[in-house]
This record gives structure tokens, sequence and C-alpha cells, in this order.
């Protein structure tokens, strides 16, 4: 498609002085109204460079410039206003749709580049509960738009599969564990040994120092201890990897703590070997007071290492074996520190690479009433929040089916997509660094900003092309799609591609899944004020043609979301 923003900043380099074309395309801007125009350019800067007023300034460039690709080049509070002219707009969307087909809006601006990025991480032996879906859905969503423009990513579940309480459970199972219980409810008996041993081991220091024992033997490779911690390992993961089908989210890679635990000598002694680590209190740190940072601690005056020292052994392993572009971290903003310390920890080792570090931090979710009615007790899991929002669609299309007296086609794989579509997309419309509160009523709705309401439109979409026996064979007249409706909606389409890479810039889901709400909204105004299926073949068919593009990006747009997209519903 033609780039109009490219355009726009070589119209205005030739008729500006003063300013070179990265500085012209760092002030060109989409404004928030299209009433506003397509693109927009700010004068104010040329008042000093001119010495002239900047409404002035703005008027006699407004005179000068002239394109064929915009209708009309306007003046208004000392901006430029862009409009493109529809024809070319139409022409170039719809050519782009029929040429991409599926792939319309795809980039390849990340070729060759490999990313990095880990989310969820999960702790072995523990719950996976609704705390965790932030870094999950999210992580999972910007490695969906990463693909999405060309980059090689590698996803990451870097599990909490190491450290002290797993001596605690393995002296609590060895002491109190029935394997054939914990085998038929792993994340539940596990938790009541850990909280069990927990609580003794306050009271009683024989038993604090028998956990000690069994993390120290671990450490030591004792056959018994490393075969309980690998089972322990293995049913967690077979808990995890139902949740993980459900939400249809894989990773490249689970290599959790415990797999840099064999290379943490090797980094302590390259660290030492760079006279970064010095002495404090008989632990080893690097002093970080240059960066208006506190020490990184890398080995404590016990001799055993900490998570920092772990991520630093992992950013360096991923570096050497991925070589990444960018290294992304989707962790809770309760870790910035942690992640500056690392960042800071590696500049200061000397390692060059320190810049692909990237933490991408993000708020709290808490349920609105603070209940949810859940047979695991206090902690609210995850499969629960997503079982129970399956079950409150079924309910909504039981009703539907009563009110119509029209059976529902695959309702219970509806119900399924729906649900975990409903809870995804509320968790990514809001930005991603905001604590949100999860309401049930806002989240189900098949109405407004929600997910069902835009899986609905899609459904909606497939209807009609459907019934129209749509083809991309048939004759099409671009020049009919001039109504204003329709070119807010050509608007959208040409824009998805610059939605995309800000997303991916921003490391923001939420902006697609606020771009393809806006979509949604701007088809339906579309279809309640043009009839689509009418009885002109060439009207029809460019009609068709204009949904099928929206389907396409609607469906791109869901896909990045890792939402599914239901053909009827």
């Amino acid at each position: 498609m033609i780039n109009f923003k490219e355009e726009i900043i070589n119209i205005l380099n030739e008729n500006i002085e003063g300013l070179n074309k990265d500085e012209i395309e760092r002030m060109v801007e989409i404004p928030p109204d299209y009433k506003m125009g397509d693109f927009a350019f700010p004068v104010f800067s040329l008042a000093k460079i001119y010495r002239k007023n900047p409404a002035i300034i703005a008027e006699e460039l407004a005179k000068k410039i002239e394109s064929k690709y915009f209708a009309k080049i306007e003046n208004k509070n000392a901006y430029l206003n862009f409009f493109i002219d529809k024809d070319i707009l139409a022409e170039e969307v719809l050519k782009e749709t029929i040429d991409k087909k599926e792939n319309f809006g795809k980039s390849t601006i990340g070729r060759g580049k490999n990313v990095c990025v880990e989310y969820s991480s999960t702790n072995i032996a523990k719950p996976f509960h609704i705390g965790h879906i932030r870094s999950t859905v999210i992580g999972d969503s910007i490695k969906r738009i990463y693909q999405f423009l060309g980059y090689n990513t590698i996803a990451i579940n870097h599990l909490g599969d190491y450290g002290t309480q797993f001596g605690m459970l393995i002296y609590a199972y060895k002491k109190w564990g029935d394997k054939k219980k914990i085998e038929e409810n792993p994340i539940d008996e596990l938790l009541k040994l850990y909280v069990k041993v927990n609580t003794l081991a306050e009271e009683d220091k024989e038993v604090k120092e028998e956990c000690r024992y069994w993390f120290k033997e671990l450490e030591n490779q004792n056959p018994e201890a490393v075969e309980i911690w690998k089972w322990f390992k293995e049913v967690s993961l077979k808990e995890f990897n139902r949740v993980y089908k459900m939400l249809d989210i894989e990773f490249d890679s689970y290599n959790g703590e415990s797999f840099y635990s064999d290379k943490m000598p090797a980094l302590i002694e390259d660290l030492r070997n760079r006279n970064i680590l010095e002495e404090s209190q008989g632990a080893e740190v690097i002093n970080l007071d240059e960066y208006d940072l506190p020490p990184a601690i890398v080995v404590k005056s016990d001799g055993t290492t900490i998570y920092l020292t772990r991520d630093l052994a992992a950013a360096k392993y991923r570096h050497e074996n991925y070589k990444p572009f960018r290294s992304i971290y989707v962790v809770g903003s309760q870790q910035s520190l942690h992640f500056k310390q690392l960042k800071a920890a590696l500049k200061k080792a000397g390692f060059d690479w320190y810049d692909e570090i990237i933490h991408v931090a993000f708020g709290m979710v808490s349920l609105e009433d603070g209940t949810l009615s859940t047979r695991k007790g206090k902690v609210v899991y995850l499969e629960d929040v997503l079982n129970r929002a399956i079950e409150k669609v079924r309910e909504i299309l039981d009703q539907r089916e009563e009110k119509t007296s029209r059976k529902i086609e695959n309702k219970e794989e509806l119900a399924e997509i729906v649900g975990i579509g409903a809870i995804k997309f509320q968790e990514l419309f809001n930005q991603r660094i905001k604590d949100y509160v999860f309401n049930w009523d806002k989240t189900l709705s098949f109405e407004g900003e929600s997910g069902p309401y835009v899986q609905y439109v899609y459904a909606r979409i497939s209807s009609l092309l459907e019934k129209g026996e749509f083809s991309l064979d048939k004759k099409f007249d671009f020049s009919l799609l001039q109504g204003q409706e329709e070119v807010d909606i050509l608007r959208n389409l040409y824009n998805f591609t610059d939605v995309v890479i800000d997303a991916h810039n921003k490391f923001e889901p939420y902006i697609i899944t606020r771009y393809i709400v806006e979509l949604a909204k701007n088809f339906n105004k579309f279809y309640t004020q043009r009839p689509i299926l009418v009885d002109d073949e060439l009207t029809k068919n460019t009609r068709l043609l204009l949904c099928y593009s929206v389907k396409n990006v609607i469906r791109q747009g869901l896909d990045l979301l890792g939402i599914k997209a239901p053909e009827k519903m």
C-alpha cells in the first residue's frame, strides 16, 4: 500500500526549511478525530525559523502544498491537516485485501531478529491462581505481536522450581505425604504439605534444619531428593498444562531456576575475574551506587545464591544461545527494582548487550467482590475462573435457545471460545501498568467494549459473506464506497499495521484491543446504515469485499490477543 505518512514527510521536507526528514517524521501526528484529518502536522516549531505567527505559516504552507493523494490539506489552529483522497484510500486498502487475503496487515520489520519473551513463570507445587493471568496473557499477546511482525520468538516459562521451599516439601512428603492423593490432586495436596511444614518449621528448629538438609541434598544431587523433586515438577506441570491448553498458550522452553544451578559457579567466577564483586558482611555483592541503586547480592554470606544470581546466569545463557534482539521479561511492577539491578549489574560487568533486557511491568488484578465460589479455599485458582466464565456463557446461550426456539450448533465449544476469550479480552483491554478490578457482567456482555461483542461482530460478518456467496473472483467497484461509515472503516483498516507496530513499540496489547473494538463499532454503524445484500450485484460484491476485509482484520486482531474467532454465534 501507499505509505501516506511517508508521502507527507517528503512533501513537507521539500517545502520546509530548518527541519530534516527525521524531525518532520517525529512531528507528524494521527489526530484523535478523523474530522481533523488522517494526519496532522503542528507548525509551532517553525515560528522561530520563519519569524512568523504559526497560524500564518500553516496557511501559507496549505496553499503551497499539492499532492494527488490528498483530497484537501487545510490549516486549522496552526496545524496542517491532511485528508486522504477517498477513492485512493478505498483502492489501496481493498487491492491489498485481495492480494494479501488473510495475511492483510502483516509486516516483516522483524525478519532475522530473535526475541525472547519470558512470561507466566508459575511456581512448581503451588497454585496456578488468578494473579498469574496478567503475566500469562500479556506475555502471550506480546509474543504473538512480535511473530506477526516477522520476528522469530522464543517463548520462555521460567518455572519457579528451585530454592529452599523444595527442601521443605521433600521433608514434608517423606514425613506425611501420600503419593496416591498427590497424583489425584497434586497442587492442593502439595500446598497442604507446604503450609503444614512451614508452620511447624517456625516453631521447631530441628524441623527447620531437616528442611535445610534436604535442600542441600537436592543441590548435591542426592538421588532420592532429585527423584522426589522431579516428580513434584512432573505432576505440577501436568496440572499447569491443562490450564495452558484452555488458554491456547504454548511455550518453547520450560527452563526454570533449576536449569541455571550448574551455570552459576562459572558466572560467579567470571564476575570475580571482572573485579566487580565486593565483600560486604561476608557476602559478595555488586556495588551499584553509580546507578543510584542498592547493591546486587550475588553470593550470600552462607555461600548460597539468590534469585538475582540465577537471573544473571539466565540472561547470559539466553544471550549466548538465542542471540536476541530483545529479551523481554513480563513480570509484575513489584519487581521493577530487581530488573533495574539486573540490567545495571550486567552493564557494570561489561556485558555490552545489557540493553537487550526489557522489563515489561504490569499492575494487579483483583476480584470485584473479593470472593469467588471455589473448591480451593482461600486461593482463587485460574482454572476455576475460566470454568466459571464458560459456565456463565453456557447459561446465556441456553437462555438464547429458549427465547428463539433455535438450537445453537456446537454450544459447548462456543461457550468455551466465548468464555475464555472474554476473560482474556477483559484482561487485555486495560493498560498493563494499571491495576484493575475484574467485573463479571462487563466481561461477559455481548454489547459494548467486550470480547463477546467483537466475536459476535465477526460471526455476523461470516454469516453475511456466506449468505451473499462472496468470492474474490467477482467484480468490484471501489468508487462505490464513499459513505462516511465506509470511509471510517477504510481508515481503520489502513491503520492496522501501524497499530500493531505501535503495540510492539510500547509492549501494549491493549492498543490492539481498543482498535478492534473501534473497528467492530464502525462496522456495526455501516451495517445499520448501508444495506449489504442488495439486488445490484456490483454494489453487493463491493460492500461484501469491505466486510471480508473487516473480518480478516478482526480475526488477526483477536489472534494477536490469543482469542479465537467463532464463525457462528
